[in-house]
Parts: structure tokens; sequence; C-alpha cells
């Protein structure tokens, strides 16, 4: 990756999600200047910095073809295994494909969507908060996961998952919104997971171990 590339990601401008913790940060910056001391100014300072790290949202540019599954998130992928969807999207009970993504804290953890269609269904589950790389942490873990409908009648699913750091799963989908390959949906806070289960008979392209671009990384062809 060119040094221009890996620094427009790196300094991208913040997901909305992180202005209570700018807000905050700056405000106790501004009190460490003028009451406690230079101690809490730079405390402050590391925390905002950290915060324009782990919001960072950079753009992304979804390859120009119809029918294909992109990546939901960056990270890395954990597993991929034939599973249930959670029982909550009413999707039935048939094994289908599961491409699990990790997203450590240095990853960007903004969600989206990983293909062209309508959102049928969004529900949230409460559950345990498991290291988010276990196999396990797809059915215990706290989660919220989106039912979409396919152009072709077809359908799959994307659900975010909270991890061991992670307490807050924001989502901005709702059952009825139309929605296009790439396009930001959410994030989730200080590492998680995120799973897409792929349309019955489609077969993933996706490994384990290979590092995912959200919004850009092709993990399956609906065609195929």
């Amino acid at each position: 990756m060119a040094l221009g590339q890996s620094l427009s990601m790196v300094l991208a401008p913040p997901h909305p999600a992180a202005r209570p913790f700018l807000i905050g940060g700056g405000a106790a910056a501004l009190l460490g200047l003028i009451l406690l001391g230079n101690w809490l100014f730079w405390l402050s300072a590391i925390f905002i910095a950290f915060c324009l790290y782990f919001f960072r949202d950079p753009e992304r540019f979804p390859p120009d073809r119809a029918g294909l599954v992109l990546a939901p998130a960056d990270g890395h992928v954990v597993s991929v295994a034939e599973a249930v969807p959670p029982v909550e999207l009413g999707m039935g009970d048939a094994p289908r494909w599961r491409v699990a993504i990790f997203l450590s804290v240095l990853d960007v953890h903004v969600n989206r969507m990983p293909a062209d269609g309508t959102v049928t269904r969004v529900a949230y589950h409460h559950g345990k908060f498991l290291s988010a790389n276990l196999d396990k942490a797809s059915e215990e873990n706290e989660r919220n996961a989106l039912a979409i409908a396919l152009p072709d009648g077809r359908d799959l699913a994307v659900v975010q998952i909270a991890g061991l750091v992670a307490r807050r799963i924001l989502c901005d989908a709702k059952a009825g919104d139309s929605v296009q390959a790439g396009e930001r949906f959410g994030i989730i806070r200080f590492g998680s997971r995120t799973d897409v289960y792929l349309p019955l008979g489609v077969l993933p392209m996706a490994r384990e171990g290979q590092t995912m671009i959200g919004g850009e990384t092709v993990i399956a062809e609906l065609s195929a």
C-alpha cells in the first residue's frame, strides 16, 4: 500500500459515534490546563488520539460489479464453516456457509453492507461478552443481526457481535431499508466480530486467516 493511501486511512475523519468521547476528552484536557495540571492534559490528549484512530472512517470503493458479497468489516477471517443463522432472524434451521471476521482494536470498526438488497429484519440479542475470536461467540455473545433480502429473492444475514472489550453495538439500519453493497450501517466499539451467513447454496471464496477490507474484499459470488 502506498504511503499516501496508508496516511489517508489513518487520518480519516472519525465516525459520528466518536463525538461523545472526543467532547469528553477535550473537556478533560481543558480542565487539566486550567485547574488540575499537565498530567490530565496529556492523559486526555492520548485518549483523544486513540479515539481518533479507533473511530476512523475511511472511504471505501466497492467493486463495480453486481452479484458479489463483500466483507462487512475489516479484520481477519477466524472461521469459514457451515452454521445455522441466528434464530431471531427466522431464516430457518438449514445450515449455510458462515464467514466470521474478527476485528482487533487496531482495525477500522465501521460495518458495511455485504450486498445489495432490502433489510427485512433487525434483531438484538442480549448475551455474554466472550472473546470475539472464539467460535462460540457467534451463539453466546451479545449481538445485533440483520436479515437482507437480495434482488433475486434469496437472503443472507450479517451479524454484529460484541467481544470481550466491546460493549456497545450501534446499528443505523432498519427493516424496510433499501441498501447497497459497501454502504455503512453501524459500528461496534472496541474490539468485536462480524459474521456473514451466505445464501443457501453459495460457496465462500474467503479462507481462514485472510485479511478483509470492509466494503471491498469479495467473500463470495452469488452466481457461484
